[in-house]
């Protein structure tokens, strides 16, 4: 594991995290049967669409007002783990090869999205009991993405600049078309992808439960005018039934809370009723800015 942090730390920096433990053979499945998805015509995938007020389906994302710019891109959204919170009339229509790689691909990824949290929660210390009950059966979801070809490539975004709400996401550019930037220093990288390897992105919930110590990345995704990019990201976060908030092991006279707790369905509820906007949603989780909203 002492390699897997090494390699998850450059990932955050370069191009993505290598010897996984995820096989090839799985991740060049889900590539393949993704792509074949969203080549199905216009009418087939609407089959799948979302309905009012849910995310899963195909789409967008964060659309609350019939007034805002929408990212250049569509969607297809799924939560995937724990089985009860899968949304059947979606899920169980899928094609059904489609429907087993989806399932293979998931267990995979909680795998090594719990062998990343341990190991992340274990340099600072905090109680194991603790990691293992909030992140065991936590929620997972996938968002395959596919930004067509755009014409004025200047005049879009693939996706607006945030950082994601779950504890982690481990995303898979599926062709080798960049479009991937991190922001670091108030500088946008781009990210070049690799085969076979994934992006790990800290999210949100993982800076709260680390009281800041991991800081949640923000990125967007830039379109090309002549090339299609293709790319699926996988969420981990807490189980639905959890407290988000700094772990109590880690919180001290010397290291005071950061941010408030709030209820992992709450916590949800309010991210997907906001449009993406940086890491403003984070911020509505600082304690500072709780006590004093007007400021």
């Amino acid at each position: 594991m002492g390699f897997l942090l090494f390699t998850l730390f450059v990932s955050l920096l370069d191009a993505g995290l290598i010897n996984h433990g995820v096989n090839d053979s799985v991740i060049d499945k889900v590539k393949k049967d993704t792509q074949d998805f969203f080549n199905l015509p216009l009418e087939d995938k609407k089959k799948l669409k979302q309905m009012d007020g849910d995310l899963d389906g195909y789409g967008q994302a964060f659309v609350v007002s019939e007034d805002q710019k929408l990212d250049w891109a569509d969607m297809f959204f799924l939560t995937t783990n724990p089985p009860y919170l899968r949304k059947q009339h979606i899920f169980s229509r899928l094609p059904q090869q489609f429907r087993g790689t989806v399932e293979l691909y998931a267990a995979e990824l909680k795998i090594l999205a719990l062998k990343i949290i341990d190991f992340l929660a274990t340099t600072l210390n905090m109680e194991e009991e603790y990691i293992k009950e909030l992140f065991g059966e936590g929620r997972q979801s996938m968002r395959m993405n596919y930004y067509p070809p755009c014409p004025q490539p200047d005049k879009v975004i693939g996706v607006t600049p945030h950082s994601d709400a779950a504890a982690l996401t481990i995303l898979l550019q599926l062709n080798q078309m960049e479009g991937l930037q991190i922001k670091k220093d108030g500088v946008w990288i781009p990210i070049s992808p690799l085969p076979h390897a994934f992006v790990i992105n800290i999210g949100d919930t993982l800076e709260i439960v680390t009281n800041g110590a991991y800081l949640s990345i923000e990125h967007r995704a830039m379109v090309n005018s002549e090339k299609e990019r293709l790319s699926i990201a996988t969420f981990y976060s807490t189980k639905l039934e959890g407290q988000i908030g700094p772990a109590p092991s880690i919180i001290s006279a010397k290291n005071p809370a950061k941010f408030r707790s709030i209820g992992a369905v709450d916590f949800f509820r309010g991210l997907f009723a906001r449009k993406l906007d940086k890491k403003s949603y984070l911020d509505l989780m600082r304690i500072e800015n709780f006590e004093n909203p007007a400021s």
